[in-house]
């Protein structure tokens, strides 16, 4: 879905990862702050900040693209960085729903259940990747880029209309559930389509 759109955005990153590289950061160093951010972002949303929440989720993401766009403008892009930049990013979406399962405005669990099944989509990947030898698995009804949106706007409704929807559950947790949904479809994906490139092998 939007992971389609990268090449676009990506062109339109260059010139502010031209501008962000004369800073002297490495893009490694701005992986870090962008795992900074989603500290900070989930430690607001645990003291039921949504709105300023939002706020450091997208600012994580922004930093995330801009990581990479400061590699590409200055030729640093390594195989290292790759690793830490998906490494980070877990633990990314894990401080950010970390910060939810405190919050008030969701049931403890389903957080747990939602960063879970985002952890093994991107397993599943890493491994369809790795082990099985593919240039890219990165198949699935829905990316990181519609998960964190899934997430902004379930936090921004939930902002404006906290009242549970379904017994208790509020419209963050049927947008965690969402999301936990979609992540396990997309493993299901990706192990379909590793078992067509690698035809079973």
């Amino acid at each position: 879905m939007l992971g389609k759109l990268r090449e676009k955005y990506q062109k339109m990153m260059k010139p502010v990862g031209e501008a962000f590289s004369k800073l002297g950061l490495t893009p490694n160093i701005i992986t870090f702050i962008s795992f900074l951010v989603s500290v900070c972002a989930g430690v607001v949303l645990a003291f039921n900040l949504l709105i300023l929440g939002v706020i450091l989720i997208i600012l994580t993401g922004f930093v995330d693209m801009l990581d990479g766009a400061v590699a590409r403008a200055t030729g640093r892009e390594t195989r290292f960085g790759s690793v830490w930049d998906h490494l980070l990013d877990r633990y990314a979406e894990f401080n950010i729903l970390f910060g939810i399962a405190f919050s008030f405005y969701s049931i403890w669990y389903i957080p747990f259940i939602t960063i879970f099944s985002m952890i093994m989509a991107s397993f599943v990947r890493a491994k369809a990747e790795s082990v099985g030898r593919l240039e890219k698995c990165t198949v699935g009804v829905a990316e990181r880029q519609e998960k964190l949106l899934i997430l902004i706007v379930g936090c921004l409704i939930t902002y404006f209309y906290s009242s549970p929807i379904f017994f208790s559950y509020t419209i963050l947790d049927v947008s965690l559930l969402v999301i936990a949904v979609l992540s396990q479809i997309t493993v299901i994906q990706r192990l379909r389509y590793t078992w067509n490139m690698t035809k079973g092998d």
